[in-house]
This record gives C-alpha cells, sequence and structure tokens, in this order.
C-alpha cells in the first residue's frame, strides 16, 4: 500500500467521461474491479488491497486500487450539470465552503461553535439556499438573530454562493489527495472562489 494514505483514504470516482461523480472508499472500489466496471484509472497514487488465497494455486489475490477512477454507465454525471442542478445544502458542506469562517467577524472555528445564517431570515421569508445562507459563529447568529445584515448593522464579508458539482465533491472530502485535488480544480468554473484556496 502507498504510504501517502491508509484504508480509511476516499476513493474519487468520475463518469465515463472524467467527471466527477462521488468519493468511495476502498471496499467500493476493489467492487467496482471486481464487477469488472472501472474503466481506468488515473491518479498518482494507489494503494494494493490483499485478498484470499486460491486453495489450487496457493496465490493470494491482490487489487491495485488508483486514488481516482472511472467507472461505467451510461452519463452517470449528466444531470450535475443540467441547467437549475442544485447540490444538497448541509452544514458540513456549508462551512467548509466558507473555510470553517465566520462571514460577518472574520474569524475562524471548530465545527461545534458554528451555525448556519440565514441572510433573509426565514421569519422574513427568506430561503434555505446556498444562495441566502453563510457561516456564522454563534455568537454573530445571536446578535443578527431574526434580522437582516443591514438591519443589524453587520457587514457580509463574502457573497456566498453555490457550488457546480465537482465544487461540491471536493466539499465532501475528508483528506484529499494532492492528485484528486488537481483533478477536482481542473472542473472547477474559472470563477470559482475555492480555486485560489486549493491553489494557495
Amino acid at each position: 500500500m502507498n504510504q501517502s494514505y491508509g484504508f480509511d483514504q476516499q476513493i474519487l470516482r468520475t463518469d465515463a467521461g472524467g467527471m466527477p461523480l462521488d468519493w468511495v472508499c476502498y471496499q467500493e472500489a476493489v467492487r467496482y474491479h471486481h464487477l469488472g466496471q472501472v474503466l481506468y484509472c488515473c491518479g498518482k497514487d494507489s494503494m494494493i488491497i490483499r485478498g484470499g488465497i486460491n486453495a489450487v494455486s496457493g496465490q493470494q489475490s491482490t487489487v491495485k486500487v488508483n486514488s481516482i477512477i472511472a467507472t461505467v454507465g451510461e452519463a452517470q454525471s449528466k444531470w450535475h450539470h443540467r441547467p437549475g442542478y442544485t447540490p444538497p445544502l448541509n452544514n458540513k458542506t456549508l462551512f467548509k465552503r466558507d473555510d470553517h469562517t465566520c462571514m460577518y467577524c472574520g474569524q475562524g472555528f471548530e465545527h461545534i461553535d458554528l451555525s448556519r445564517d440565514h441572510i433573509k431570515p426565514l421569519s422574513q421569508k427568506g430561503n434555505d439556499i446556498w444562495s441566502n445562507v453563510v457561516t456564522a459563529c454563534k455568537r454573530c447568529n445571536n446578535f443578527k438573530a431574526g434580522r437582516t445584515p443591514e438591519q443589524s448593522g453587520m457587514q457580509l464579508l463574502a457573497i456566498p454562493f453555490v457550488p457546480t458539482h465537482a465544487e461540491y465533491v471536493y466539499l465532501r472530502g475528508r483528506r484529499i489527495l494532492a492528485d484528486q485535488r488537481e483533478f477536482l480544480h481542473a472542473h472547477f468554473p474559472r470563477t470559482s472562489p475555492l480555486r485560489e484556496r486549493i491553489s494557495g
């Protein structure tokens, strides 16, 4: 096994055209290999998974799993690129989108000290969507309460954005390897706020 990652490492799965789909564990990646559903592999990192020993030959089975695998299927990622597609919103990816930084006071916090703030509050008919939510520390969120930033005299430090599917896959990654990061970066829009953060 490559020393750069262990059995908890996520494998990046793409469709046949190389569009990012999601993360899979190494067991799922081995299953794709076993079923003959891996079209090709890329990425510099790989791990060798050792299986059982053949009773006849006495040889142990092995599967090489790369950090990025392309799997079969007809246009699996097509719907991710349709107009109006929006990835699911959850706090984990929201906080990572905003780099675990409060969008009002500008300080970085641990996950437990952060909250989802609705720029236009739900009480004022605001929506629970990517373009209306930002990461806020609990102190700032409590102070803002059911008001807009203007009403509370608070300045929003960044304009929220809706991530593309490739950006969403990146945001969902736990410990992303350099080659996986580079691969996803190539699929980000040129105007993506995540580009500079990954490159830096």
